[in-house]
């Protein structure tokens, strides 16, 4: 029989005892940054999800603020974190695609199952800093569970070198497409690693990659990331801040999860249910119940941030934790999931890899209690390159952002949100947002209400007050707002000879 669930209360004693109350200075709140993986606008319910199953974030948002215009870094995974790590856009930062590093390597063997010899994606600049190193200057211990996606094995930029205390999980988001890998990735500085390392899932590879014998495989990729998560956390008293990113790699495809009663669940409602034949050049494994299996794992991925907000408030670190919640880029279609029938773009035009609101608008939740209001919508403008500055201010980070400039030609784009979560002091306005992603050739720019995305050089404009679904694209009637954009883009595109892209006619 396929493991459970364990609940937050089992969850709690597997790690650690309960303490009475912890003790921190006040003054540096820990922060737990929640990054799920490809879900959209609208798969909660406290988005309007009306299918799938979150009273966890659904209390959460209740509790705390829910962000109807916040915008990921990027329509696609890896730039969109590179966006979040360096406070950059995705016009200056270093990675602005899935560049990948594994295809060209040698291979290796777990048991009768062949595997790359390095995997992983194009690095971050080591010459620019990201978060994990200024929250570590700060006086934070770190810790990252889940994918990177900012460096392959033996890079410049792994989490060992980048300011992180401990990881588990992928280095490699193509690795991260197998819930049931060969092998995952892990650090730890407290044990006295010097690099981080491959773990082989010795219970995995007694079953073949390929096949149905695959599903024979019982180390579930996304629960044992969740449990490490968990036993961070749990070590956690109070003493030193903590800064923790959850990268969690649910509800991405492939479409497979444990065969548990939360699935069995789903498998009852959706009883009429298609199969999918699967893509084995992907890792995407041919799935049964696609709508289960899909709602399951966003459940699945509720009951995760329940259990993490549960074990705060049993250790007493809630009040002086922020936690956040978000999505790296909008919904996919990949691997059988069906975005379509959930209308989980929250009647947005776009899947990932657009620039349109489908594409890159995510959910975006904060709960602080005693600071941050409970049950209050909020629509100020907001993008993951307003993460770093925001976490330098509740930090007490002291020059941000010019104490960590290296050089003339390096950059942040971000303004600071901590106004809008505290309500308190005046909140700086972006005059607008950019995005820029290369294999689809395609530019965003959003200012004010006027949106336009250029598709291989091709402008069209939007009204987003009057034309949310960016149907009507009216340039034509507003040349000097094209001009206007256009003018954007060109001031804050840098060229990239690794991510080239046609620039606006």
């Amino acid at each position: 029989m396929k493991k459970e669930l364990l609940s937050s209360a089992a969850l709690m004693m597997a790690v650690t005892p309960v303490l009475a109350k912890a003790k921190q200075k006040p003054q540096q709140p820990n922060i737990i940054f929640i990054m799920c993986d490809d879900m959209g606008y609208g798969d909660l319910g406290c988005y309007g999800q009306k299918y799938i199953s979150t009273p966890c974030l659904d209390q959460m948002a209740a509790q705390g603020m829910l962000f109807t215009q916040a915008y990921a870094g990027a329509p696609v995974s890896a730039p969109s974190r590179a966006s979040l790590m360096t406070g950059q856009h995705t016009g200056h930062t270093e990675v602005r695609g899935n560049k990948e590093y594994w295809p060209k390597a040698a291979k290796v063997m777990y048991g009768e199952n062949e595997d790359f010899a390095v995997v992983g994606q194009h690095p971050y600049d080591p010459n620019h800093i990201i978060l994990p190193e200024i929250m570590k200057q700060a006086g934070y211990t770190t810790g990252m569970f889940g994918k990177w996606a900012g460096g392959y094995e033996g890079s410049a930029s792994t989490p060992d070198k980048r300011g992180v205390d401990e990881f588990y999980g992928y280095i490699c988001q193509f690795q991260a497409h197998a819930y049931y890998p060969n092998f995952l990735n892990s650090y730890s500085k407290a044990a006295g690693d010097t690099e981080v390392k491959r773990e082989v899932m010795e219970e995995n590879i007694k079953y073949p990659m390929v096949g149905k014998d695959y599903f024979k495989r019982t180390q579930y990729s996304a629960d044992m990331i969740h449990q490490k998560a968990m036993e961070w956390i749990g070590k956690q008293d109070g003493r030193q801040p903590f800064f923790g990113i959850l990268t969690y790699t649910l509800p991405h495809a492939e479409l497979a999860q444990p065969e548990d009663s939360l699935f069995e669940s789903y498998k009852k409602r959706f009883f009429w249910d298609r199969t999918w034949g699967g893509e084995e050049p992907s890792r995407y494994h041919p799935s049964e119940h696609v709508h289960a299996q899909f709602a399951a794992m966003i459940n699945r991925l509720d009951t995760y941030v329940g259990e993490v907000l549960a074990l705060l408030k049993a250790k007493g670190l809630d009040e002086n934790t922020i936690v956040i919640f978000t999505s790296d880029n909008g919904p996919h279609e990949e691997g059988g999931a069906d975005p379509e029938f959930f209308g989980r773009d929250g009647k947005l035009r776009g899947l990932k890899r657009q620039c349109y609101e489908g594409g890159i608008r995510v959910p975006f939740i904060v709960r602080w209690p005693g600071h941050v209001a409970e049950g209050q919508k909020e629509d100020q403008q907001i993008a993951f390159y307003d993460v770093m500055p925001t976490f330098c201010e509740l930090a007490g980070v002291k020059g941000f952002p010019k104490k960590y400039l290296n050089g003339n030609d390096d950059t942040f784009d971000g303004i600071s949100f901590v106004p809008t979560l505290i309500d308190k002091g005046e909140q700086m306005q972006h005059e607008y947002l950019f995005w820029e992603f290369n294999e689809t050739d395609q530019f965003g720019v959003r200012m004010g209400d006027w949106k336009m995305v250029v598709k291989k050089g091709i402008p069209s404009l939007y009204n987003l007050a009057t034309d949310i679904h960016e149907d009507n694209d009216i340039a034509a009637e507003h040349p000097e707002i094209v001009e206007q954009m256009v003018e954007i883009i060109k001031k804050e595109h840098r060229n990239s000879d690794l991510f080239p892209i046609t620039m606006p006619k």
